[in-house]
């Protein structure tokens, strides 16, 4: 038995963009943003529009508490390689479209019963939105949904992108890129007319075209993750 095996895991990180080189500025105006919206140890790549000290930002950013993880190439590419430090290549520029429509259901938890006079704070109130696209998402787009799910009435192309933090569901061909549970919910699924994807991801979990199950390709498809947080494909019968 081999002792070595390799799994395919996509990770949650921020990237984190920058116009100066100022150090103090840098820590004044990230720091509120990251205590307001990230956890500690949150990890990061790293991309700048100017000249900067890659190992003292790199320093700098651990002192907020965020993990550095890489740079993307560019103008800090060289200093990072110098010190072995990774360097991504640039993202694919996709146009994000919005949605044909979207339904918002408002859902407010039960509040508590506390046996007090003194007035209790009224519980958030959480939308769950469902994105529908009724038009084939061409090469290039995206649709984003990071608050629920989205359901796409046509297919998708190669090239192209569906992000949801909840469920995804493709009533035609997906030939792009297929990510549910954005964000760690490792309840999401998705279901495919036609699985024909580039890459298939769920809750960081992940599988390129070469590695989906040849039993299921061009089938009609529903793909969640087990306890063992795998994806599992599951050919639907109709």
């Amino acid at each position: 038995m081999a002792d070595i095996r390799i799994k395919g895991r996509m990770v949650n990180a921020i990237r984190i963009s920058l116009d100066t080189n100022d150090h103090d500025a840098i820590r004044q105006q990230l720091s509120p943003k990251l205590q307001a919206a990230f956890p500690p140890g949150t990890l990061a790549v790293i991309e700048s529009s100017v000249e900067q000290e890659l190992i003292a930002l790199i320093q700098l950013l651990i002192d907020l508490e965020v993990q550095p993880m890489a740079v993307t190439e560019g103008l800090l590419g060289d200093q990072a390689r110098a010190i072995q430090f990774p360097v991504l290549p640039p993202d694919r520029q996709l146009e994000e479209i919005k949605a044909t429509k979207e339904q918002v259901v408002e859902v407010k938890p039960e509040a508590a019963v506390v046996a007090s006079d003194h007035p209790v704070a009224a519980a958030p109130v959480v939308a769950h939105v469902t994105s529908y696209h009724d038009e084939i998402l061409r090469t290039g787009q995206c649709i984003v949904q990071h608050n629920g799910d989205i359901i796409l009435n046509a297919g998708l192309n190669s090239g192209s992108e569906i992000i949801a933090s909840g469920n995804i569901h493709v009533y035609g061909s997906a030939r792009g890129r297929l990510i549910a549970g954005a964000g760690g919910n490792t309840a999401a699924r998705i279901f495919c007319h036609s699985l024909e994807s580039e890459l298939i991801s769920i809750a960081g979990t992940y599988c390129v075209a070469d590695d989906i199950p040849p039993h299921v390709v061009k089938k009609s498809v529903h793909i969640y993750l087990n306890d063992q947080l795998e994806l599992v494909f599951e050919a639907l019968q109709f």
